[in-house]
């Protein structure tokens, strides 16, 4: 078994990377293989519509046609039991680096037809997302649409999608030294001293359930 996370933020050491390293040892915990992949380190580009990859009888259906360095990862995620991908919230969306692999790792697989995607196996597929935002500001913000939109693709490809938001999460190590007076120094370092840790437990036992034998 092997579970393949994908961070969308561009820093790599922060917290949607911590929560996907967390997922990571929690597949290892069950006796998978795990790898984690910065998209920030890829050279990349997203959809560009060229419709290759639904050309009937054409070299690259089913695929993506663009050759660059995302395209090893999407081979990856092929030959994953299951997939895990991190994003912070943008302007309350996933970032670019995330939008991107998303459209070049989905299209492919999803058909201008009544029967079933293209994908070649059912695999567990989930999204970690980190943001500034409070649990009771979601759905006023539209973000719980928009998890649910992904949920919906992922669920189209894929065969299984699930979430997990870390919500009200540190931007800085020391606020004083930013343009951040809406926020509370304190409470957001409380908040991480308290609840950060259990969302790290959770993308824990989301990458040791995500190998489970089935």
């Amino acid at each position: 078994m092997k579970l393949l996370a994908i961070n969308g933020s561009p820093r790599k050491a922060w917290n949607t990377a911590t929560l996907l390293e967390h997922a990571c040892e929690g597949a290892k915990s069950a006796g998978a293989e795990a790898r984690l992949i910065h998209l920030a380190d890829l050279n990349y580009s997203g959809c560009t519509s060229c419709y290759a990859c639904k050309r009937l009888g054409g070299e690259s259906y089913g695929r993506c046609a663009i050759d660059d360095d995302l395209t090893p990862l999407l081979a990856e995620a092929e030959e994953a039991d299951a997939v895990i991908l991190g994003t912070p919230i943008y302007l309350g969306a996933e970032t670019g680096l995330m939008r991107n692999c998303l459209e070049r790792l989905l299209f492919p697989y999803l058909t201008y037809t009544d029967g079933p995607n293209i994908f070649p196996k059912d695999v567990r597929a989930g999204f970690v997302y980190t943001m500034n935002m409070r649990e009771d500001q979601l759905t006023d913000a539209g973000l719980q649409s928009r998890v649910e939109l992904n949920e919906y693709y992922l669920r189209a490809v894929f065969g299984h999608a699930e979430s997990l938001l870390s919500c009200d999460t540190c931007q800085f190590s020391d606020y004083s030294l930013y343009e951040s007076s809406v926020f509370d120094p304190e409470a957001k370092a409380k908040r991480r001293a308290e609840v950060f840790p259990q969302d790290c437990e959770a993308a824990f036992r989301m990458g040791a359930r995500f190998v489970e034998k089935r």
